[in-house]
C-alpha cells in the first residue's frame, strides 16, 4: 500500500494506492499546517476516514439496486456490509497502480471487469501541485463490449469549525427518502441556499445539488483561510453531506462533505439520465477539480497558533 507524499510552494498533500484517496492537503509556512482536507486518521486509512476518495464508475446509489438501459435490465450488488444498496462504485475499494510520479504530481491506475456490476472500465487518477492549487482529474474508461451510462465524481470530506462558511450556487436540491436515496428535486430552502456564503446547517443533511455552476468557496475565517473549489463542465452537479452521531457516534461536527459530480444520484433511473454520460466501448469520459487556497488577511502563519494546526 504505496503512500506518496507531494510538495510545492506552501502546499502539502498525502495521497494512496489503496481506494485511490488523498489522505490530506495541508497550506504550509513556517513549519505551521492548515488543513484544507479532513486529515486521514492514519496512513492505512480506508476511504471512509480519509480525506477525499474517487466515485467512479459513477457516485451515489441506484435505487432497488436495478436499472434498465436500451432494453436490457441490469442489476448491481451491495458493496458493503451496512447499506443494501451498491455505493459509489469500486475505485473507493479498489487498489490502484502508480504509473507516474515526481515530488509534486502522482498518476495511477486501476481495471474492473465485472463482479457486481454490468460495468468494465479502466479508471485513472492525476494529482498536482501546480500554479498554487491542487489539480485532481478523474478518467474512466469503457473497456466492455456495449454502451453504459457512467459518471465521475469526488466525496472530499472539508474540515468544519463553528465560523465555516460555504458559497455555491446551484439550481435545485433534492429531498432524501428512505435508505439515503434521493427523492425529488424542490426549491431550495434558506438554510441550504448557498447562493451567498452560508453557514453549515447544524443538523443531518444528504442532498444532491442539481445545476451547481462549477464553483464552491469554503471560508474558515479562525484559520484566516479560504479554498475555491474549481471544477470542469462535466461536473455539473454536486453533492452535500453532513452527518450526525446516529449515523456516526463519533461524529464531532468537525467535517462536511461537498461532492462534486458530473450526474445526479440514480440517474440511471431518471428519464434523461440524469447526466449520466453514455459511453461506448473504448469512449472516455473525464474531468479535473481544482483546490486552490489563499489567506483572508495576507499576513504570515503564527508558530503558536496552534488551532490552526488540526482539523
Amino acid at each position: 500500500m504505496p503512500v506518496v507524499d507531494l510538495q510545492h510552494g506552501c502546499l502539502r498533500a498525502q495521497l494512496s494506492t489503496a481506494g485511490g484517496l488523498v489522505l490530506g492537503l495541508w497550506w504550509e509556512e513556517d513549519g505551521v499546517r492548515i488543513p484544507l482536507l479532513r486529515p486521514a486518521s492514519s496512513p492505512d486509512a480506508d476511504a471512509l476516514s480519509s480525506a477525499c476518495y474517487p466515485l467512479v464508475p459513477f457516485g451515489n446509489r441506484v435505487r432497488d439496486n436495478h436499472f434498465r438501459f436500451e432494453g436490457q435490465d441490469h442489476v448491481l450488488e451491495p458493496n458493503t456490509d451496512w447499506d443494501r444498496h451498491y455505493l459509489h462504485g469500486e475505485g473507493w475499494q479498489a487498489g490502484w497502480r502508480i504509473t507516474a510520479q515526481d515530488s509534486a504530481g502522482l498518476a495511477m491506475v486501476f481495471s474492473h471487469t465485472g463482479g457486481g456490476t454490468p460495468y468494465a472500465y479502466q479508471a485513472e487518477q492525476r494529482f498536482a501541485l501546480v500554479d498554487g492549487a491542487f489539480e485532481m482529474r478523474l478518467a474512466v474508461t469503457n473497456r466492455g463490449s456495449a454502451p453504459l451510462p457512467y459518471g465521475l465524481g469526488w466525496h472530499p470530506y472539508f474540515p468544519l469549525t463553528p465560523a465555516t462558511t460555504l458559497m455555491a450556487k446551484v439550481k435545485a436540491l433534492w429531498t432524501e427518502v428512505e435508505e439515503w436515496l434521493p427523492g425529488e428535486p424542490v426549491a431550495i430552502p434558506e438554510e441550504l441556499d448557498f447562493s451567498a456564503p452560508r453557514a453549515i446547517p447544524d443538523r443531518w443533511a444528504n442532498n444532491g445539488l442539481q445545476g451547481w455552476n462549477g464553483l464552491a468557496v469554503i471560508t474558515w475565517p479562525e484559520r484566516d483561510m479560504q479554498l475555491r473549489l474549481e471544477a470542469d463542465p462535466v461536473f455539473r452537479h454536486a453533492f452535500l453531506f453532513v452527518s450526525d452521531t446516529q449515523f456516526d457516534s463519533s461524529f464531532r461536527r468537525d467535517y462536511f462533505c461537498f461532492e462534486p459530480m458530473s450526474h445526479l444520484a440514480n440517474g440511471h433511473n431518471l428519464p434523461d439520465l440524469g447526466d449520466l454520460t453514455v459511453l461506448g466501448p473504448g469512449e472516455t469520459l473525464a474531468g479535473s477539480v481544482r483546490l486552490r487556497p489563499q489567506r483572508l488577511s495576507g499576513r504570515p502563519l503564527q508558530r503558536g497558533d496552534h488551532s490552526r494546526q488540526r482539523a
